[in-house]
């Protein structure tokens, strides 16, 4: 009869410790998100009472109808989902080939370039966010624009069509693929980009799906670049409409939050259809070359 063998008493602690931990780690991220809900159900003399309100007295549901009565939402949603949507399908094609290249194609100086590209992940936006504005304004002159590509889909799509992040995963995704495979695609008479769009792109689902989730967040969640580009409501995107909850200096926290909560609907919706390939995405791209 076969013994089972007892664990020790530093395992058990150990477990009971880890799940101490996970449950705390839980409830720091989860509290943030709680305080949200609270505050866009509450009063404004509620939120601001010297002692912090938790539980609202009354549920002011009214105060979500009053937030999205406030300014033109339905616009809004609009074009942040016309330059997500879009921006996400562009991006994923041009990081997916990008990384196909410096995976599979063996070409002069592609180590030296590849290292170029990721040192576009250690720059951050705000570093070029004026040569980008004044590129733009450059491109919308040739077009015949005399403001540049400003006020346009166009211009807020382009500086997000492509990332250091995308190609890297892409790149580090490919390499796990055996030799062999491109080696069949040229005997079926395939070049390249044959192979990588017969072959490659449709075996891609785990790596695309975690990148398209990364990538729509941080499209839909811009601000700053949305914030330069446009002015007026009709080409605002959520992000920037919700600076609209302020009146001579006065934040009106309850609607804020109340519009916060509605306008992260998508991405709570598209993390929730995609979390399984989303994790499966970045253990693939885990791969060491």
């Amino acid at each position: 009869m076969m013994r089972i063998k007892k664990r020790s008493k530093g395992d058990i602690a150990f477990t009971v410790l880890s799940r101490i931990f996970i449950l705390l780690l839980a409830l720091s991220v989860a509290f943030p998100l709680l305080m949200t809900v609270s505050v866009s159900l509450q009063t404004m003399n509620e939120i601001y009472k010297s002692d912090p309100v938790v539980i609202p007295s009354e549920f002011m549901f009214e105060n979500y109808k009053t937030a999205m009565s406030h300014g033109a939402w339905a616009r809004y949603f609009y074009n942040s989902a016309i330059v997500t949507v879009i921006t996400v399908i562009i991006s994923l094609f041009i990081n997916s080939m990008s990384g196909y290249v410096f995976a599979r194609i063996p070409f002069k100086f592609r180590n030296a370039l590849f290292a170029l590209i990721l040192l576009g992940m250690m720059i951050p936006t705000q570093v070029t966010l004026i040569p980008v504005f004044s590129l733009l304004r450059k491109l919308g002159i040739i077009v015949g624009r005399e403001n540049g590509l400003f006020n346009t889909y166009t211009g807020l799509i382009l500086p997000f069509i492509a990332g250091s992040f995308g190609v890297f995963l892409c790149r580090q995704f490919y390499v796990s693929f055996p030799k062999e495979l491109d080696d069949a695609a040229m005997i079926d008479g395939c070049g390249r980009f044959q192979t990588f769009l017969k072959i490659y792109l449709p075996l891609s689902g785990p790596v695309l799906a975690s990148l398209g989730v990364l990538k729509f967040t941080g499209t839909w969640n811009e601000y700053t670049w949305p914030l330069v580009a446009t002015s007026g409501d009709r080409m605002k995107t959520v992000q920037v409409a919700l600076t609209g909850f302020r009146d001579e200096g006065e934040i009106y926290w309850n609607l804020l939050m109340a519009a916060t909560l509605v306008s992260g609907i998508p991405i709570y919706i598209v993390f929730f259809f995609a979390q399984k390939h989303f994790v499966a995405g970045l253990l693939a791209g885990s791969v060491k070359a």
